[in-house]
C-alpha cells in the first residue's frame, strides 16, 4: 500500500503549477471514460476522476448531466475505482465522490478497494470538517488522502482548521456555488489564495470555472495547481465521435500543460 498523501505532495512541481484535469467516470460509458482519462493523463500531474451520484450538490449542470448519463449506462462506484486501477503507473488519481456512496459501501471496504486500485486521494465535498471521523480513519488506514475544500466565504479560522487536517493539498473553489461557471481571475481570487496560503501549509489547487489556457496560465502564476473540469466534459459532449473527443482532449491537455509551463510564478 502506497502513501497517497506523499504521492500527491510530490506531484506538485516546484517550478510551475500542477495540471489537474477531471473526467467523469462512466461518461458516456466506462470504456469511453477510460480512453478520455488516458488521453489527459499524458499531460496531467494529478488526475481527478468523478464517481457519478444521483444528488451531486457541488456539481453544476454540465457535470450533473454527465453523471446522470453514467448512471443510466450502469456505472457504479466500483467501476470508477477499476478505471483508476487501469491508470496505474500514470499520475496520481484523486476520486471525487460523496459521503453517501462511501457509507453505502462501508468506509473500510471503500478505501481498501481504492487503495488496491492505487487511488491516492479522495475529495468528499459533503463531508463536514467536524464530522466523519470513521471515514477519515478508514482513509488513513488505507493510505488514501482526504483532500479538503475551501471557498472564498471560508473564514480565516476555518481555513486554519482545514490546514491542520490537510495532509496532501487543498482544493480552493474559485467561486461560492457549483461547478460550471466561469472564473474571474482578479484581485478577489488572488486575495483568497493569499489568505488561504497564510493559513494552510500545503499546496493549493484552484478549480471551478476555468476554461481557457489563458485562465489556467494566469491562475498558475499564484496557485500551486489548476483544476479543469466542466469544460473538458463539454468538449466530450460536443465532439462528433469518440475518436474526435479523445483527440480533442489530448490536444487540449497539451495546450494547458504548455500554458502552465509558461506561467511566471509569483515569488
Amino acid at each position: 500500500m502506497s502513501n497517497g498523501a506523499a504521492r500527491l505532495r510530490a506531484a506538485f512541481p516546484a517550478d510551475r503549477a500542477a495540471l489537474i484535469p477531471y473526467v467523469m467516470g462512466g461518461y458516456p460509458t466506462v470504456a469511453a471514460s477510460l480512453d478520455y482519462a488516458r488521453a489527459l493523463a499524458g499531460h496531467a500531474d494529478i488526475l481527478e476522476l468523478g464517481i457519478p451520484f444521483s444528488d451531486p450538490l457541488a456539481d453544476g449542470p454540465t457535470i450533473q448531466s454527465a453523471g446522470q448519463r453514467a448512471l443510466e449506462s450502469g456505472t457504479r462506484p466500483g467501476d470508477v475505482i477499476d478505471i483508476a486501477g487501469a491508470l496505474r503507473g500514470g499520475p496520481p488519481v484523486v476520486l471525487m465522490t460523496y459521503v453517501t456512496l462511501i457509507l453505502a459501501a462501508g468506509p473500510d471496504a471503500f478505501f481498501a478497494r481504492a487503495s488496491d486500485a492505487d487511488v491516492a486521494g479522495v475529495i468528499i465535498p459533503d463531508l463536514p470538517l467536524e464530522e466523519g471521523d470513521a471515514i477519515r480513519a478508514a482513509a488513513a488506514a488505507a493510505g488514501v488522502a482526504i483532500v479538503p475544500l475551501a471557498a472564498p466565504t471560508t473564514t480565516d479560522e476555518r481555513l486554519a482548521a482545514i490546514g491542520a487536517r490537510a495532509d496532501a493539498f487543498t482544493y480552493l473553489v474559485s467561486v461560492a456555488g457549483v461547478t460550471g461557471g466561469e472564473v474571474a481571475v482578479d484581485d478577489r481570487l488572488r486575495g483568497f489564495v493569499d489568505r488561504a496560503r497564510r493559513a494552510i501549509p500545503g499546496a493549493l489547487a484552484v478549480g471551478f470555472g476555468i476554461r481557457t489556457p489563458a485562465q489556467a496560465r494566469a491562475i498558475g502564476e499564484f496557485a500551486d495547481g489548476v483544476v479543469i473540469a466542466s469544460h473538458l466534459v463539454r468538449m466530450i459532449e460536443e465532439a462528433p465521435t469518440h475518436a474526435a473527443a479523445v483527440a480533442a482532449l489530448d490536444a487540449y491537455g497539451a495546450e494547458l500543460a504548455g500554458a502552465l509551463a509558461g506561467a511566471t510564478r509569483a515569488s
